[in-house]
């Protein structure tokens, strides 16, 4: 049986749409078809998109610097460790540092994702695999850093759509054989949206409850440490301007970007954008201090990018690192489009990453 014929049976089943989330929760999580379930190359140029570890080991290096101002005794906990690239990277400048955690765990649902990164870095750092452990659920309780790149773009979103004075969910129906979107009908109470935004007729986005409900769960385990959350997004005005009236909500496939998830499911990936503001937000419920906001650009080159291509004497490998570095940096690839939050509980440090710039204050 194909995940399009389990996700319409269920449809046809309870005789009703299901929310956009639901769709999005099975076509990329289902347990036996879903994208990141599946035994396909996600990752990486042979796969369907690259992330900055991908792009250059001087991301998980400058990362592996804010992770030593604060480890102070304590480990690493990354969700979703994608093909283990970054974390074999952290690990590896941390080594050269002098401060490596006594564990670097990670979060890996999917049995697959584990053996790749098992298999990273193992090839890369053989001798400090036995410090690297897997988990399936979350630990009772941490102190140290978390990571999660690209993790909250992945959290299944809800669809909604702005009509005669209110926005409406937008459901997933199966009708004459295809998935069509339709319109859900009581109005929704109280959506993460500012009321200063005059919409427009038609105006649909995207929101996330999951990542509050995610945030929580960190903060409560979290005994002392910081997070950092790394993806592309922007501040709420940004993400409800006028302008961006069709929502953030991409599918990819072999580099190649559409908006259209009833196509392929459980083959390619389907992602929106973060509400940074919004996340932050329900940080601060929980009780995080939030201890800085800023692109991935000027994180980078907080940390010192630059001396990793100063310190570099081959001209073949400079000239590579300052391709690898504009791929990260520079506004018109990476380096705007992505965002760094940093959360802290316990913990007063005045944070590296964000000593060239913190935005803070458009949260």
């Amino acid at each position: 049986m194909s995940l399009e014929n389990i996700i319409a049976k269920s449809i046809k089943e309870n005789n009703n749409p299901i929310g956009f989330d639901v769709f999005m929760n099975q076509a990329l999580y289902h347990q036996e078809f879903g994208y990141y379930r599946s035994n396909k190359t996600i990752f990486g140029h042979k796969g369907d998109f690259i992330t900055s570890p991908e792009v250059s080991d001087l991301f998980g290096f400058c990362l592996a610097r804010q992770c030593k101002q604060v480890l102070d005794g304590g480990d690493i906990l990354e969700f979703g460790a994608g093909s283990g690239i970054l974390a074999a990277q952290t690990l590896f400048e941390l080594g050269r540092l002098k401060s490596l955690p006594k564990k670097y765990f990670i979060i890996e649902l999917s049995a697959k994702l584990r053996f790749t990164q098992k298999e990273t870095i193992k090839k890369i750092l053989p001798e400090l695999l036995d410090r690297v452990e897997w988990l399936t659920e979350l630990p009772k309780e941490f102190k140290g850093v978390v990571i999660a790149n690209e993790v909250l773009d992945a959290f299944p979103v809800k669809r909604i759509s702005f009509s005669n004075g209110n926005f409406y969910e937008m459901g997933v129906d199966f009708i004459d054989g295809k998935f069509k979107w339709v319109k859900l009908n009581e109005p929704l109470i109280n959506p993460i949206i500012p009321s200063s935004v005059d919409f427009q007729e038609g105006y649909t986005t995207e929101i996330s409850l999951q990542s509050g409900a995610w945030i929580k769960s960190i903060y409560g385990l979290l005994t002392e440490g910081t997070v950092l959350l790394i993806d592309y997004g922007m501040t709420g005005p940004e993400y409800f301007h006028p302008q961006r009236s069709q929502g953030t909500l991409k599918c990819f496939s072999k580099h190649k970007s559409n908006d259209d998830p009833f196509i392929d499911i459980g083959k390619q990936d389907i992602t929106a954008s973060v509400n940074f503001s919004n996340v932050a937000s329900s940080a601060k419920d929980c009780g995080f201090e939030i201890s800085g906001y800023t692109t991935q650009s000027m994180f980078l080159i907080s940390l010192g990018i630059d001396d990793y291509l100063k310190n570099e004497e081959s001209e073949e490998k400079r000239a590579k690192i300052a391709q690898e570095i504009k791929q990260l940096v520079l506004p018109g690839a990476m380096g705007e489009v992505f965002k760094v939050l940093a959360l802290s509980k316990k913990q007063s440090l005045k944070l590296e990453g964000f000593k060239e710039l913190d935005l803070t204050n458009r949260l």
